[in-house]
């Protein structure tokens, strides 16, 4: 049966963004967390390398504001990135103080830092290999023993409900419709704040490095809601992902050439000397487009990463997940190259917020991979992902706090209605149709761009959009259908945004417009139904 839930806040999403926020506020307030699935499964949980952070003595706040511009193209806003990195050890003195256990050198008890591409010190902090893991374990474990969070699994959001603020004329956010995946039903939560935390967009694509979950789904609701969204066009193919026909979505982290790993033609050549100064340390959007050109130019199926050549001890040590999973496919990392192809791996743009995560819509925050705070420019500095969601869940925590007694309890909104849809006996339409979105999106809109791709995107999301709009209007909602949807809309937002750039700058990469502007402007879109207007309404729902 449909059911009504109360809270404080609601927050939508349980990675690291979410579980943060989620302990940062249970003490003073009533906290939802919803998990589209169990609540150890999402990005969080398969992030490998680390977080960046200064802790060490020999780094700065300004070296790592310096690698993350430079990084990012031009794009980055200065002054989120200095508010993140400023904020870099005390987010990872909470961790450890919540219990995560990141790895220590062998002769002391310093913690190990490694260095990743774009960085110029040794300043990621990682539990091994796992870091997500060690990072979500820990953090699920603390919000599933606090009586103040309740925990909401298998339950998909619809839309966000919106309501019109007692005393004002502006639009609040109030809450969210959500599937229930265990008896199909859609249940109402009502909140006086709700969070967006659900993570990127990868899942687009036909090749990911991301799990399942990575559907976008926080930006497309957002964006129905009237909310701006940023730089969608700037989507992060991780350079090495695992090539084999029985692996899936699974990454190898940039650590291990962090770590001294070659990268590889199949006849054994490095290459990356010829791409940067800097090798295999390049930035991701570098290393990715040089594997893309030489598997185009050879017309090979994968290229190699090699760290054979260090010893059986030192990849055991720092690479012991990586070591294991390849092994499941018969690769032994300590004599064998590793096979890899680049895979969407990270959502740069997202909904525009400002330094509290606060968005467009009154009372709606966005934390995480799903907002746009102006740190990730035109790409996304290795290991900076992680440290945002601690960075700005912590924000945001501050902010709601300080906010919420002065929230009123929004008024009580219609159950979903379900009284003129029927059940479905065609959900291949959505299978086919999934399966034609993300590898459109791969041959069209993926790592080297042309307008003519764009166009031809252009008009297959406008047919697809049609499709299911209709079939989402007759047939009772189901989570594919949901995901589906929301992969629709942000298809589209990256297609728009992709078409209004012309240049090539980070993650963005088109033949028809190499050089780079002289100017470096973020791509900016506004719904038509933008919240920031004065509206006049009773309650909206979709």
């Amino acid at each position: 049966m449909n059911q009504h839930h109360n809270h404080d806040v609601l927050i939508i999403g349980s990675g690291a963004a979410g579980l943060t926020l989620a302990l940062s506020l249970a003490d003073t307030a009533k906290v939802a967390v919803l998990s589209k699935s169990a609540i150890n499964t999402g990005s969080t949980w398969y992030a490998q390398g680390g977080i960046a952070a200064v802790l060490d003595d020999q780094d700065s706040v300004d070296a790592h504001v310096a690698d993350t511009l430079s990084a990012g193209a031009g794009l980055c806003h200065e002054d989120a990135v200095r508010f993140t990195v400023e904020r870099s050890k005390s987010a990872i003195k909470w961790l450890i103080e919540k219990g995560v256990a990141f790895t220590r050198e062998s002769n002391s008890d310093d913690y190990h830092l490694t260095q990743e591409g774009g960085h110029s010190h040794r300043r990621i902090i990682h539990s091994a290999d796992a870091t997500g893991k060690a990072v979500h374990s820990t953090l699920i474990e603390q919000v599933q023993a606090h009586p103040d969070i309740d925990i909401f699994e298998n339950h998909v959001a619809l839309n966000l409900i919106t309501q019109a603020d007692a005393g004002s004329r502006k639009l609040r956010a109030s809450g969210a419709y959500a599937l229930n995946r265990a008896d199909e039903h859609v249940n109402v939560f009502q909140a006086k704040m709700v969070v967006l935390a659900t993570g990127g967009a990868s899942k687009v694509y036909l090749y990911t490095s991301n799990p399942d979950s990575a559907s976008g789904d926080g930006i497309a609701m957002a964006w129905r809601a009237g909310c701006r969204v940023a730089n969608m066009e700037f989507n992060q193919f991780h350079p090495t992902c695992l090539y084999h026909p029985k692996a899936k979505s699974f990454l190898i982290t940039e650590a291990l050439r962090g770590e001294g790993a070659y990268l590889k033609l199949p006849n054994g050549e490095r290459f990356m000397q010829h791409f940067d100064e800097r090798g295999e340390l390049a930035p991701r959007d570098i290393v990715a487009r040089a594997i893309d050109h030489e598997m185009k130019r050879l017309g090979c199926d994968c290229l190699y990463l090699d760290i054979s050549h260090k010893s059986e001890a030192f990849i055991s040590e720092h690479f012991p997940t990586v070591k294991a999973r390849c092994l499941e496919f018969g690769i032994d990392i300590t004599k064998d190259a590793i096979p890899v192809v680049p895979a969407a791996h990270y959502t740069c743009g997202g909904v525009v917020v400002d330094r509290n995560g606060q968005t467009d819509l009154e009372n709606l925050y966005a934390i995480g991979e799903t907002s746009f705070t102006g740190l990730h420019g035109a790409n996304r500095m290795a290991s900076n992902s992680l440290l945002e969601c601690i960075v700005y869940a912590q924000s945001a925590a501050e902010h709601i706090t300080a906010k919420i007694s002065s929230v009123a309890t929004p008024a009580v909104s219609p159950k979903w209605d379900e009284s003129r849809v029927t059940n479905s006996d065609e959900d291949v339409v959505i299978s086919h149709n999934w399966d034609e979105l993300r590898r459109f999106m791969w041959d069209y809109v993926g790592i080297v761009r042309t307008h003519k791709r764009l166009e031809r995107a252009t008009h297959r999301i406008k047919l697809l959009q049609k499709e299911i709009a209709e079939y989402y209007s007759n047939y009772k909602v189901s989570g594919d259908l949901i995901e589906l949807r929301n992969l629709t809309t942000v298809a589209e937002l990256i297609i728009r945004s992709a078409m209004e750039r012309k240049e090539s700058r980070g993650l963005h990469y088109s033949l028809d417009h190499t050089t780079l502007s002289p100017i470096a402007r973020d791509t900016i879109l506004v719904p038509t139904n933008f919240a920031a207007q004065d509206v006049i309404v009773n309650a909206v729902s979709e």
